[in-house]
């Protein structure tokens, strides 16, 4: 049989494409397994090809990279800072992104649909400057107050800081970038962070320290985990095999990236054998692990384990083959998310005879104080700084929302009798005060900084309506609360921090937030009260408090708080009633069922919040909370919620036998608005296992 000219073409053209297929790496074969692909690659590297992998280069122009390979189609590895949106990433000038609203502020509205949001808009962004890796979220434990970071965390709860931690995880990963989860583990105070030991006992970690990192890794499939500056029961995070180890690997199956914190990575030997993959500095994995390689110290296989681990992710989420360009950020669009996420994250702490919310119809004049209504609060200070694309002052707020026929005065609070004179000649007074908490430093004690109580105590003696908008990162005494008619809890707002204010002033948003950590009435009534466990005494902070953080301390103790975890106003009313749990199943979720109904006028959201106070035997704490569920609620709707509660709930750690155990009793369940307002109550029996 004859066969034409272009057969023949055909023929040569498709043996051109076989011989191009055959002659591409394997590791550039997207059919392959991630891991596959990670395996050949690193198969073909040099040693000193695999050592420039393991860390960053630490120079001016590109400080929290690490270098590409062109020879292996190796990108660049581009890393920047959380967890307050898309961070600075060491960059000088740095790169504007969306200044959302502080962690904390987050973890303050109680509902993981607006920290996956959060989450997804943080990872678009990192996107879109053409980035890899997120070092975010942030869900160390509130052990104190002082702490100057506790506004990039989600609070003092594990249960709660896990679930929105998840949340936000999937949000970011959804986007084509890998969350880093941090700082691993028990990172919980500024002062002396890069070298304090803090002794913890296992089930102390186990269940307060540890859980929201294990869902991070068992249910948000987080892709990196930041090992942290301190030490643990002596052992560095950086090199604590137990934590690395035994715990992250072992127990939780943990396959991704372990990367240090910026300088924490001590030496190349004990981080390498640990399992440390990525050091932020080339300090100890350049030529020292090299070295240490060399020698014997360090197998190359387990610098092989390193990339192996990061490349699969970076093939898993297609960083190898598609070019992350930069392009702009959807200002407007990201910008009004920010805002609703602020919205739903204010605290309304009091609103006395009603006071709020304002009518513009029936003001003429406001008179707006105070060093925090000058500019937005747009976060704390640190690596989590993000410079925002735009901001919107609380002045500007304010006015856009009163209209023109409300008069607004402006004061910043330094001449205090200028201050009271505005307060005394305006219908109301909107005080807004607060501080600006930073990375590598704690609070020298919880009151306002800056003489502003003393400028809230005499504004409001010169004018009884008198509103404080409080922009904080953690709890503040207030020897002014009795003295004043309202206060509006609004964290770190973010960009929009002007019309998030006005927006809950006025009453264009129901004010839905409830508080992820408790407010003391005073400086010593806090868990961790003593200098053994805070800041430590020679180099060391003592856990000696235990299980008993946060509200589990007051309970324990039997201490009023200013205002309790879980504790949240609003513009109209909720009730809750018949609750009725389902029978104990082992092995599988309980269901808690509760009527809740909004009472008032208005539409408004309340928390149902479910504890459990386990039987006496098992040494918990008096309850803890266990469940929660969000609701909107139209004027005078009614609806069923149910809370699942999963076998964890009635669990504790066995040091003994190094695992969870079911224990068994008589388990009591709690339901209400806040940790001091369980109005409901029912019981669970769990058989013996």
């Amino acid at each position: 049989m004859t066969r034409s000219p272009s057969f023949f073409l055909s023929a040569l053209g498709a043996l051109a494409l076989a011989s191009t297929v055959a002659a591409a790496p394997a590791w550039m074969d997207s059919s392959l397994p991630p891991r596959a692909r990670a395996e050949a690659l690193v198969r073909q590297m040099t040693l000193d090809e695999k050592v420039s992998q393991i860390h960053m280069m630490d120079v001016k122009a590109h400080p929290r990279e690490v270098v590409a390979i062109p020879r292996l189609g190796i990108p660049a590895f581009k890393i920047t800072n959380g967890p307050a949106g898309a961070g600075p990433g060491d960059r000088k000038p740095t790169e504007p992104a969306t200044a959302l609203p502080a962690a904390l502020g987050v973890a303050a509205s109680w509902d993981p649909t607006l920290a996956h949001e959060f989450g997804a808009i943080a990872g678009a962004e990192v996107k879109d400057r053409g980035e890899h890796l997120l070092e975010g979220p942030g869900v160390n434990i509130t052990r104190v107050p002082q702490n100057g970071r506790n506004f990039e965390y989600f609070g003092e709860d594990p249960w709660l800081s896990g679930r929105l931690g998840v949340a936000e995880i999937r949000g970011i990963q959804g986007a084509d970038v890998i969350a880093e989860v941090k700082h691993f583990a028990a990172n919980n105070q500024e002062y002396d962070r890069k070298t304090i030991n803090e002794l913890v006992d296992e089930r102390t970690l186990r269940e307060i320290y540890l859980p929201a990192f294990e869902a991070a890794v068992k249910e948000g499939d987080v892709g990196a985990v930041m090992a942290a500056y301190p030490s643990v029961n002596g052992e560095p995070c950086c090199e604590n095999t137990h934590l690395l180890q035994d715990i992250l690997r072992g127990d939780w199956g943990f396959k991704g990236l372990v990367q240090s914190d910026y300088t924490a990575t001590r030496s190349a030997v004990r981080s390498g054998r640990a399992g440390l993959d990525l050091s932020m500095k080339p300090d100890h994995y350049g030529t020292e692990m090299k070295q240490a390689v060399l020698h014997g110290e360090v197998p190359e296989s387990a610098v092989d384990a390193m990339l192996v681990r990061r490349f699969t992710l970076m093939f898993q989420y297609g960083m190898f083959d598609h070019s992350r360009d930069p392009r702009p950020i959807p200002a407007k669009a990201d910008g009004a998310k920010a805002r609703e996420i602020a919205e739903q994250s204010a605290v309304l702490l009091k609103n006395e005879g009603g006071m709020l919310p304002l009518d513009a119809k029936s003001l003429h004049s406001i008179a707006l104080i105070g060093p925090y209504a000058g500019a937005a609060q747009t976060g704390g200070l640190g690596s989590s700084a993000v410079v925002p694309l735009y901001t919107v002052t609380p002045l500007d707020g304010l006015r856009h929302r009163a209209g023109a026929g409300v008069t607004i005065t402006y004061q910043d609070g330094a001449d205090v009798a200028a201050a009271v004179a505005a307060a005394k000649a305006a219908d109301v007074v909107v005080v807004e005060v607060g501080n600006t908490d930073s990375e590598g430093k704690d609070r020298p004690n919880l009151s306002l900084p800056d003489k502003q109580d003393a400028l809230v105590s005499a504004v409001a003696a010169a004018n009884p309506r008198t509103i404080v908008v409080l922009k904080t990162g953690g709890p503040v005494l207030m020897p002014w609360v009795a003295h004043v008619a309202a206060i509006l809890e609004a964290w770190y707002p973010g960009e929009e921090d002007g019309n998030v204010v006005a927006a809950l002033l006025f009453g264009d948003v129901d004010p839905s937030g409830r508080l992820p950590l408790t407010f003391p009435v005073r400086e010593n009534e806090v868990p961790a009260n003593t200098r053994a466990q805070y800041p430590g005494v020679d180099g060391t902070a003592t856990y000696s408090e235990k299980l008993l953080v946060g509200y589990r301390w007051y309970d324990a103790r039997n201490v009023a708080p200013l205002f309790p975890f879980g504790f949240g106003l609003s513009y109209t009313s909720f009730t809750m009633s018949d609750v009725s749990v389902s029978p104990y199943t082992a092995g599988g979720p309980m269901s808690v069922q509760v009527s809740v109904t909004n009472t008032g006028a208005r539409a408004g959201a309340e928390v149902v919040q479910v504890y459990v106070t386990a039987p006496a035997a098992a040494g918990e704490p008096p309850k803890q909370l266990k469940g929660f569920a969000k609701v909107a609620l139209e004027p005078h709707q009614t609806r069923q919620v149910n809370v699942a509660l999963d076998p964890r709930a009635f669990s504790i750690w066995d040091t003994a036998q190094r695992r969870w155990t079911i224990f068994p009793g008589r388990h009591e369940i709690l339901v209400g608005s806040s940790s001091r307002d369980l109005p409901l109550h029912a019981t669970v029996d769990v058989p013996q296992s």
